[in-house]
């Protein structure tokens, strides 16, 4: 008989503890998803830089202020997080931002450089929601000159391609 009730104490015990471990089936579909959403991530990042590079607008020497003719540019920035967007939501993923960077050259002051790449990708992300992109979707982030695309930046093409701005994806 105490066999018999000591059985069923270890038994009820167990079973809570049972209900809280995942199945290894629920467990490949939870890695599964992650994995899906890493590969989803990668691949709509990939596509952001080059959209992103294939219209880079051009500010004024120094200042946050577009040059013009950056309208067609920015309809394409647009489009793309547009179909970002679709790509997410087909994919079931939630929660994310895209992330609008500015970098300047290495020319001057780093803490300027610091603040003009901030209000330059800030230009980007205001023309971005004014064209639809829900505001609580985008932010913008200033790098300055710390992720340069071409080292060194010592003649004027190779500043040139520095002074961008990215978008990509974060989930």
């Amino acid at each position: 008989m105490r066999l018999k009730a000591l059985c069923m104490a270890v038994s009820l015990l167990a079973v809570p503890g049972m209900a809280l471990a995942q199945s290894p089936v629920e467990q490949f579909k939870k890695a599964a998803g992650k994995a899906s959403k890493s590969t989803l991530e990668k691949k709509i990042n990939t596509k952001l830089t080059e959209d992103a590079r294939k219209n880079q607008c051009s500010f004024k020497t120094g200042t946050d202020v577009l040059e013009a003719g950056c309208d067609q540019k920015l309809k394409n920035l647009t489009a793309a997080l547009v179909e970002a967007k679709k790509q997410l939501d087909a994919g079931g993923v939630k929660n994310y931002q895209f992330e609008v960077s500015g970098h300047t050259d290495s020319s001057g002051d780093a803490a300027k450089n610091k603040a003009l790449s901030e209000k330059r990708a800030a230009v980007i992300v205001k023309e971005l929601v004014s064209r639809g992109i829900p505001r609580a979707e985008i932010l913008a982030v200033g790098r300055g000159s710390e992720q340069p695309l071409v080292k060194p930046d010592d003649t004027a093409a190779k500043k040139a391609k520095n002074r961008r701005y990215e978008i990509q994806v974060r989930l």
